[in-house]
């Protein structure tokens, strides 16, 4: 039986206001051996960091091939599914956000694919994230707004979105993530992550357009407690050295005062 640590780990940080760092690896990007074992390498030994492997067009066998690579490579790292449905599923992972889609209106994203995944999840050993999902208007029409068929949230509404979330959290949903898109123009507006992060005491992810330290910093500033790199550091893989560098010496000044 695996532990059940990696909830823990974002409220964690939810409670003392550190920051961690999330990769996304997609494996539709058709990430090389030498690339993923790069990035791995810098992330090394750093906590909190997390791995999310996921996409819209998923196939299974891409997905246990980079689930298993990861693994081999960095046996410490917790690594997680961010499922886009419920072909999108591995034993092989330590946990998965149990995503439901709670800006849109498609039912199948809201309910349909938990019902057909909770008794495949209910035989695995994966520990299991209930995370509301909201989707923003990141400025050009990505793969998870064609695949979702929903209609984002506006960037510039922090009240409604502020309302959107309030909805997932009384619903029990226990983490939010708030999401622009892959390689969106712009990413969640530092204004929508204020408005949730002070609100509610869920846990913050936030990803989709953050591709530059100063965007990083913003959305932590904002109140994000975990910032969700993917595209940008295929493109620069040196941001991500970058990025946990900063995290880090944020964690520790805290640790000081």
């Amino acid at each position: 039986m695996r532990s059940r640590k990696i909830g823990d780990k974002f409220r964690e940080l939810r409670r003392t206001g550190k920051k961690g760092v999330a990769c996304l690896i997609d494996p539709d990007d058709r990430w090389l051996e030498s690339e993923l074992e790069c990035l791995l390498r810098v992330a090394g030994t750093f906590s909190p960091l997390f791995i999310l492997v996921g996409g819209s067009l998923v196939q299974q066998q891409n997905l246990n091939g980079v689930v298993d690579r990861i693994k081999c490579v960095s046996v410490h790292l917790p690594v997680l599914l961010f499922p886009g449905s419920v072909l999108q599923l591995t034993d092989n992972a330590d946990g998965v956000l149990y995503i439901s889609l709670i800006s849109g209106r498609n039912p199948d994203l809201l309910i349909g694919q938990h019902v057909l995944a909770a008794p495949l999840l209910a035989k695995s050993d994966l520990e299991v994230l209930p995370t509301g999902y909201l989707l923003f208007d990141g400025g050009k029409i990505s793969s998870v707004h064609y695949m979702s068929q929903s209609v984002p949230l506006p960037n510039d509404k922090p009240e409604l979105a502020l309302a959107t979330a309030m909805a997932g959290h009384f619903l029990g949903l226990q983490f939010l993530y708030l999401e622009a898109g892959s390689g969106a123009a712009r990413p969640v507006s530092t204004s929508v992550i204020e408005a949730i992060s002070f609100h509610l005491p869920c846990p913050l992810l936030v990803g989709g357009g953050i591709d530059s330290l100063a965007k990083v910093k913003a959305a932590w500033k904002a109140g994000a407690d975990v910032v969700v790199l993917g595209n940008s550091i295929k493109k620069n893989p040196d941001l991500l050295a970058e990025v946990l560098h900063s995290a880090e010496a944020y964690n520790l000044s805290l640790n000081v005062n």
